[in-house]
């Protein structure tokens, strides 16, 4: 069954991770998403590694797995844009396509001719979605941005990390980069809305998606603290900053996760554990006075979590109904029986590494799901597909442009 957007066609300029990710996320949802990149090298991130992906011999392909991540589904195609004729040629590719995803500095498309203001006259219908460290105004709006740098700027990192009057303490990064795959998670949400509105009135529009923004918008809730006090949260290391207990601790044997997010689970964890006293006393019988009371708290339960097992934890609180859980590693993650049930680790077949694995997206649809079948592409593999499929090209003319550097 077709995906739900079977019926779109992407053009994708970026490269990397933030814009690319929004390439995915439409190419899992059915889209046919042509990526282009550059010929010799294509996208930035295929030199990024190691690991590589590994071939049937065991033995590295020069395929990354950074690539891996965040390009599957997706046709490529080999585009020398600093030429006239691949301006020529990306400009005749927007003609035909819903959507186009860049993540160039400000002004650098323009230089081409290949700006929103350019290719919305060519195509009034397309969704041209721009993805910059800091948007398209602004004083910042011609530097570079990186997402590292972003956490840093964004505020993440100054509430990430551990206390720093303990051990290790001082900002840290997220473990992921979190700030790229917002922005490219936020930039599907965009584009779907305006394509939504494009079905409406016919009418494409230019999207504005900055690293920035995003990551000032997911502090969520202690952005929101701030607005509400005028006083910057500070790192807590793995606490919450509004509910307590809600943090790691160590066990007998490893470390796991509670989550008591109310009174009542407080409770409850108390019985499993055996401290009941701790629910009765004053200082601790409500989330407010446990927030109060958080150092003195959390001595005492650091203690009882000490004497037993992660697992004897888990499967008791479990039984409880306190949430729970163990802190895995990603081998451990692919273990867990939920994770194998909803199948979160897939393979297709790679033209290079014979077979590559994957992790499956997490949009599920009743009416249209998701069919993954399409693996990351080789660099400029779908080239000659595209030109004579979509633009009607003859293989003479393709050999020419191979030999002019072109494609």
């Amino acid at each position: 069954m077709a995906g739900p957007l079977s019926h779109i066609r992407v053009l994708d300029l970026s490269r990397v991770l933030a814009a690319p990710w929004t390439g995915q996320n439409l190419a899992d949802l059915g889209a046919e998403v042509i990526k282009i990149e550059r010929p010799g090298s294509g996208d930035d991130s295929r030199a990024f590694g190691p690991p590589w992906l590994k071939n049937p011999q065991g033995n590295d392909t020069s395929e990354s797995a950074y690539f891996a991540c965040a390009n599957r589904g997706k046709r490529s195609v080999t585009l020398n844009l600093s030429k006239p004729e691949g301006q020529r040629i990306v400009r005749e590719l927007a003609a035909k396509c819903d959507v186009l995803l860049e993540n160039y500095k400000v002004g650098d498309l323009a230089r081409y001719g290949l700006a929103w203001d350019d290719l919305k006259k060519i195509n009034p219908r397309l969704i041209y979605c721009s993805v910059t460290g800091f948007g398209q105004t602004g004083p910042y709006r011609e530097r570079p941005g990186y997402d590292f740098m972003i956490q840093g700027m964004g505020g993440l990192m100054s509430i990430t990390g551990e206390r720093d009057d303990l051990p290790g303490g001082g900002p840290q990064k997220a473990g992921i980069p979190i700030a790229d795959v917002m922005t490219g998670m936020y930039a599907t949400i965009a584009v779907c809305a305006a394509l939504a509105h494009r079905a409406e009135t016919g009418v494409g529009q230019h999207l504005d998606l900055a690293l920035l923004d995003v990551q000032v918008a997911v502090l969520a809730n202690q952005g929101a603290n701030y607005l509400a006090t005028g006083i910057s949260p500070k790192r807590l290391g793995n606490a919450h900053p509004n509910i307590v207990p809600y943090q790691t601790f160590r066990t007998a044997d490893g470390d796991m996760i509670l989550a008591c997010g109310n009174d009542k689970l407080f409770r409850r964890f108390c019985e499993v554990a055996k401290c009941t006293e701790l629910a009765d006393d004053a200082r601790f019988a409500t989330n407010g006075k446990r927030v109060e009371n958080r150092a003195a708290l959390t001595a005492t339960l650091n203690a009882i979590v000490a004497r037993r097992a992660t697992r004897d934890w888990v499967d008791a609180l479990e039984a409880a109904g306190v949430p729970n859980g163990p802190i895995n590693t990603l081998e451990q993650v692919f273990q867990e029986p939920q994770a194998i049930a909803r199948g979160l680790k897939f393979e297709l077949p790679h033209p290079i590494a014979g077979k590559v694995q994957l992790t499956r997206s997490p949009m599920r649809f009743s009416e249209t799901p998701i069919e993954h079948t399409v693996p990351p592409p080789t660099l400029g593999q779908h080239t000659a597909d595209v030109l004579q499929g979509m633009l009607g090209m003859s293989d003479d003319e393709i050999l020419r442009l191979r030999s002019e550097g072109v494609v």
